[in-house]
């Protein structure tokens, strides 16, 4: 009896010993609180002027973090053996010398009219006035050949979401958009309710910059019908369905915006040629209206807190390298539609199918210490079982986060899993997640400061990125995508 026990031990001992994980531990001691405190009150104060996509703010941000990337250990991996993967972002922009007149009344632009994404036109027609009809009931006016003026209504809106009074105008826009071109109008202007007198000031920079493009993706003006806004006071102009004469002209040009690329070299001799892509962004929204005598929107939670992370992960790597290599990428012009991301996922730097998991962070700073979200761990998000897996693992090994799941779902009002940088990959087969400790009030204000930051939760963020970044890099099997997965939105 003691011999089979004795053997049977032996067996437990080499099963469990044939298990156990044959890397060492992650270096989680490398990563400080202090440094992502002392690089957050760097890269999110005023002399960056908020990071603004395409603009030298962002190109100047993007030389601090290339010296702070070469500081951290990285090796440059950009183009021709820089740190920098520049591409043209595309601008669309309405000019000045459009017109619009109405009955006798010639308005001017931006200041009695708003005009809601650039498009050309050159329109003489005559407005129908609808009042306060719903979509559903537009049929009953003959809008064919000419604008549709209707009041702006939140029937049917959701307003539970984080800056509703800024999205507001382009949930009343979707709402009518289609019915109106399904019966043949021209263009729509709106009439503002209290919502969107309010957001008036709110819209305002965003018309004003127009719309943004890469390679693939908005290139060119799309042929959509115009939509104007007036303000209420001057219904008046609208409700006789007088005439109108509308010229929009528009102009589109480019310039660089840039890609922040480092890499850590792994140490097998043959997983050292795959990478683990960490991910994040450094543009915000530069100089914008005042809001509590602020005008600059430092963006510190959103993303200089990935930023932050991603330099202490690429310390922790350069005193304890990995097997696989480790691919740091700080993405421009997120802001501007995922531009960054979407060029690298269609240029990447290393080889598409060497690239064995995103793992992308955005807005890691802030909110309860024990919450935080991973969008793409549950269906239909999830497109990497093991990836998951890992994520989930690192969590119950360490910071035990409780998960925000609902966040996650493609019911919730927000949408969040489509608006960071995961994205583009994830659409281009590759295992990806996203680390967030979610939205709060001062998201896109000037308010997003580096004093806000809840320094002890962006550490455990930080911490929890990098074990299940460690594990995607050790690990022999890297995680395979879930076979036909598709992204319907």
């Amino acid at each position: 009896m003691k011999k089979q026990t004795l053997f049977s031990l032996i067996g437990l001992f080499v099963f469990f010993l044939g298990s156990a994980q044959n890397y060492k531990k992650p270096l989680v001691s490398a990563i400080k609180e202090s440094d992502l405190r002392k690089d957050m009150y760097e890269l999110a104060a005023d002399q960056f002027w908020g990071r603004e996509a395409g603009t030298l703010d962002e190109l100047k941000v993007s030389m601090w973090l290339a010296d702070k990337a070469k500081e951290a250990g990285m090796k440059p991996a950009g183009d021709n053996g820089t740190f920098f993967q520049f591409f043209d972002m595309y601008r669309h922009q309405i000019i000045p010398q459009s017109s619009l007149k109405i009955g006798d009344n010639q308005l001017r632009l931006w200041k009695d009219f708003l005009v809601a994404e650039p498009v050309n036109a050159n329109i003489d027609s005559e407005i129908i006035y609808a009042g306060n009809t719903e979509p559903e009931n537009l049929s009953q006016f003959n809008i064919k050949g000419k604008i549709l003026a209707i009041h702006a209504s939140d029937k049917n809106i959701d307003r539970e979401m984080t800056l509703f009074v800024r999205r507001y105008p382009g949930f009343v826009r979707t709402k009518y958009y289609n019915k109106a071109l399904e019966l043949g109008a021209k263009g729509i202007i709106f009439i503002t309710d209290e919502t969107s007198d309010k957001s008036w000031v709110e819209v305002l920079p965003q018309m004003t910059r127009g719309t943004y493009g890469v390679e693939g993706l908005r290139e060119k003006i799309p042929n959509n019908i115009p939509v104007l806004w007036i303000k209420r006071e001057n219904a008046n102009w609208v409700k006789s369905n007088p005439k109108i004469s509308l010229n929009i002209i528009t102009e589109t040009y480019k310039y660089p915006s840039v890609n922040i690329i480092g890499k850590i070299d792994g140490t097998d001799a043959k997983l050292k040629d795959e990478y683990v892509l960490l991910s994040g962004h450094q543009d915000h929204d530069g100089i914008r209206h005042p809001v509590k005598n602020d005008t600059i929107y430092n963006g510190a939670d959103d993303n200089a807190s990935t930023c932050v992370a991603m330099l202490a992960m690429a310390r922790a790597y350069k005193k304890q390298p990995s097997k696989r290599s480790i691919l740091f990428v700080f993405h421009g012009a997120e802001e501007r539609g995922l531009l960054g991301s979407r060029w690298h996922a269609l240029h990447p730097v290393v080889p598409k199918e060497k690239i064995v998991a995103v793992l992308n962070g955005d807005m890691i700073g802030r909110n309860d210490n024990n919450e935080a979200a991973l969008l793409g761990g549950n269906a239909p998000h999830k497109n990497s079982q093991e990836l998951v897996k890992m994520a989930e693992d690192a969590n119950n090994e360490s910071t035990k986060f409780t998960y925000l799941k609902d966040w996650d779902s493609p019911n919730h009002a927000e949408y969040f899993y489509f608006r960071s940088d995961h994205l583009p990959y994830a659409k281009a087969g590759i295992p990806a997640i996203f680390f967030t400790s979610v939205l709060h009030d001062q998201y896109h204000t000037p308010q997003d400061e580096s004093e806000n930051i809840n320094y002890k939760k962006l550490y455990k963020m930080t911490e929890w990125m990098y074990r299940t970044s460690w594990k995607v890099a050790n690990e022999t099997e890297r995680p395979k995508v879930i076979p036909n997965f598709t992204l319907e939105r």
